[in-house]
């Protein structure tokens, strides 16, 4: 995880120096160990290097090729050897990774980013064309933004310097706050426009007068994998997932894994732990860190963590979470914060965190980020009954709707009609969403941004690829926003390295049939068979772990009156993107404490409002208009319609029995 920065003077102009030492600060949390530049008239390139192999110590960067092309590589080769051999004796064992990219860029042009298997981003300046190019890894795992207008282009790993040194304000991305409010924005959106985030497994050229976006790599749909026994697949997924979390333990120093005590997160550590063992991956020293809270009743997961901790012989880390600091109502003012929530971290946990990591040596960081939704964490037999619809295996079908009927006990033409639906047009309303993350947007918001708004609706194409096929790419889009959304770090500076996206094994996982992740009454069954002999049992044949967690919402509550000082006039309804109406409404409820469906939208709500107060500085004003006017008119709608609603609140007895149900987080 390292740093890249650059600008380009497309008016032809020298770099300014002053500007290249202005932005320096900036980045040097970020990459404290070693800084390097490269300038050249209208080009300058700055990049702050955080090392975690042992080949990064060696690079140089920017790094000059024989054609005299420059480029940065922020990123984790995982396919050195691979490259090495196809690449002949350009380069050796040796090399760098930077190094290997760079021959493979000279050999292959732009077609060398399908073949570069890690999480990675880069940025290859050609003097020969006058071109840039910009690209990044197929599931997004490290960032890279970019903005550019008549006289210059500038690109960077973090976004605060396009923000902060851009000599402009800028107008708010209705998209970006649309997918914000709804679920996750696009993978390539920022909240400002005119600043663009490098799509995932995508090149973006820049040349004069010029702005490609090309997508180099995908998944094949035709790729499926078929063997005749259970024990087949079972083999080759220990090979696959061995692969992914042994790629992911290549450091130099002590490695750190997430250990919650759930399926996911345990079966990293056992793998690595066997990998080590066996002297199957670099001899790492693997430690753990879990959280725990007591005070949460439906949070048990210390009986969990410790018994991959017996296996271990060791124990771990542990980080109390159960006394969190009050709910902080304020705007930040003391630093800029690029991205809405990005400021909101529990400052204690990540003091704990930092302290620990320091003291051990830990660069790397292993998340168990994505195994629920790539090995069949939800127990739904709908991808595989619209994949026999789809290929018209109806005697198979209709074999499987029995078993499915009566593990799940419900009626086998309700799940036939749940498999059916998804193939038939939807025609949702053109105004107004009525239930889902996004139902608190204003309606023009949503009539403006269907897409963003509403990114829970799937139509399965009945010709092409496999309905779950598209399933998993719908799951996988979901995923690289939740990434995208993550701003970098510099407190605690760790790289994050997630087994579960590693590509090889996303292949793998889209290639199977689908009954061999989900069975009746077995979610994640090929991870389960596979793992039998690695993971505990315990963890293996544990429920579902879906706990609730009220600290969230209990805060909320007990800070109600502020919430409401807050919200009395904010710059969100201001700004036209949240119904008021609809908001006043919900916010009496959820505080009052007779509805709690909806607290993850009010918290969306407060943490966005406190975002834009700190950021006016950087924002065109809101502008004096319809939504101003809509929203004066509709605020005074709200005043009368809650002192109407306000006989109609539920009793203190009412409220008990609200509260005596569970909250899924």
């Amino acid at each position: 995880m390292s740093i890249q920065f650059g600008r380009w003077n497309l008016d032809g102009k020298p770099v300014e120096q002053d500007y290249l030492e202005q932005v320096q600060p900036l980045l040097l949390p970020y990459g404290p160990d070693d800084r390097a530049s490269y300038s050249n008239g209208p080009m300058g390139m700055l990049y702050f290097a955080f090392h975690t192999t042992r080949e990064s110590r060696y690079e140089k960067q920017p790094h000059v090729m024989q054609s005299g092309a420059i480029v940065t590589w922020d990123g984790r080769l995982d396919n050195r050897a691979e490259l090495i051999r196809q690449l002949g004796n350009i380069v050796t064992s040796e090399s760098t990774d930077v190094a290997i990219v760079a021959a493979a860029y000279e050999r292959w042009r732009h077609a060398c980013f399908a073949n570069l298997i890690g999480d990675w981003a880069l940025a290859i300046w050609d003097p020969h064309s006058q071109s840039l190019t910009l690209a990044k890894d197929p599931i997004g795992v490290r960032q890279l933004y970019y903005s550019f207008d008549d006289d210059q282009v500038t690109w960077s790993t973090i976004l605060d310097p396009l923000v902060l040194f851009a000599g402009r304000r800028f107008a708010l991305c209705e998209e970006y706050i649309a997918g914000w409010f709804s679920y996750f924005p696009a993978a390539h959106l920022t909240p400002y426009v005119g600043i663009h985030s490098v799509p995932p497994s995508s090149s973006v050229v820049l040349q004069f007068g010029k702005h490609t976006v090309t997508k180099y790599w995908d998944f094949d749909p035709s790729k499926q994998i078929h063997y005749s026994t259970d024990g087949e697949y079972e083999e080759h997924f220990r090979v696959v997932f061995g692969e992914a979390v042994g790629r992911c333990l290549r450091s130099d120093s002590a490695i750190l894994g997430e250990l919650s005590g759930g399926m996911d997160s345990s079966s990293i550590v056992c793998m690595a732990d066997q990998l080590i063992a066996c002297g199957k991956t670099e001899q790492v020293r693997l430690e753990t860190v879990s959280y725990y809270d007591d005070s949460e009743p439906n949070w048990n997961e210390r009986p969990y963590f410790t018994k991959v901790e017996e296996r271990r012989g060791r124990k771990g880390h542990h980080i109390d979470i159960s006394k969190r600091e009050g709910f902080t109502l304020q705007a930040a003012t003391d630093r800029f914060f690029a991205i809405p929530g990005s400021e909101y971290s529990a400052p204690k946990e990540i003091k704990a965190l930092t302290e620990y990591l320091a003291s051990g040596g830990n660069r790397v960081l292993l998340s168990g980020v994505g195994g629920d939704e790539v090995m069949g964490g939800v127990p739904s037999p709908i991808l595989e009954f619209e994949d026999l619809l789809a290929t018209g295996q109806f005697s198979a079908l209709a074999h499987q709707l029995k078993i499915w009927a009566l593990n799940k006990r419900v009626p086998w033409h309700h799940l036939l009609f749940e498999a059916i639906r998804h193939f038939l047009p939807s025609f949702p309303s053109p105004l107004r969403k009525t239930e889902g993350f996004g139902m608190w947007l204003d309606a023009g918001v949503i009539k403006r941004n269907r897409a963003a708004s509403q990114p829970f609706e799937r139509r399965v194409r009945l010709f092409g690829s496999l309905p779950s096929f598209q399933g998993n790419l719908a799951t996988l889009c979901s995923l690289q926003k939740q990434l995208a959304r993550e701003s970098l770090q510099s407190c605690p500076l760790t790289e994050k390295r997630y087994p579960y996206l590693d590509r090889s094994l996303l292949e793998f996982m889209y290639a199977v049939p689908r009954h061999q992740l989900v069975r009746p009454g077995q979610r994640r069954s090929l991870m389960r068979r596979a793992l039998k002999d690695i993971v505990p049992a315990e963890i293996l044949e544990r429920k579902r772990k879906a706990y609730v967690v009220r600290g969230p919402l209990t805060a909320l509550q007990a800070a109600g009156d502020q919430v409401k000082a807050l919200l009395d006039d904010p710059l969100v309804v201001k700004y036209g993107y949240i119904d008021p109406l609809h908001l006043s409404e919900s916010m009496e409820r959820i505080i009052n404490g007779s509805e709690v469906k909806e607290w993850v939208l009010l918290m969306k709500t407060v943490v966005f409002e406190l975002w834009l107060k700190s950021q006016m500085v950087h924002l065109l004003p809101v502008k004096v208009g319809a939504n101003q006017n809509r929203a004066q008119h509709s605020t005074g709608m709200v005043r009368a319609e809650l002192g109407r609603l306000s006989h109609d609140l539920p009793t203190q007895s009412q409220k008990a029995k609200l509260f005596a149900g569970d909250t899924k987080a």
